[in-house]
């Protein structure tokens, strides 16, 4: 089994910063990709940040120029800066991964969600 245990979300207020971090641990060989995506109150879940093994980003546009996304490939862990938040970035996210199994097959992990706050 592979677990992602996520952690840093909270209640901040609307110019504030808060940083997520998500370690992945268990039967995965690889991770290939690693993101976070957040779901708000009758929203669809979407994307937020993607990072590859390879470095590559990208960031959904509402995002650009305040959250940044990284890892530690030594750690399995994956970081969501995020500043300048906004009232609007409140919701619930999830980091995802997506690597290969011991088995030699790729899948998608997902972790247990962390509530993100902002006040107005």
């Amino acid at each position: 089994q592979v677990q992602l245990v996520e952690s840093g979300g909270g209640l901040v207020q609307a110019g504030g910063s808060l940083r997520l971090s998500c370690a992945a641990s268990g039967s995965i060989f690889s991770i290939n990709a690693m993101g976070w995506y957040r779901q708000a109150p009758g929203k669809q879940r979407e994307l937020v940040a993607r990072i590859t093994s390879g470095g590559n980003t990208n960031y959904a546009d509402s995002v650009k120029g305040r959250f940044t996304i990284s890892r530690d490939n030594a750690k399995n862990t994956v970081y969501l800066q995020m500043n300048s938040l906004k009232p609007e970035d409140t919701a619930v996210y999830y980091c995802n991964v997506y690597g290969l199994g011991y088995d030699g097959v790729m899948r998608i992990y997902w972790g247990q969600g962390t509530q993100v706050t902002v006040s107005s």
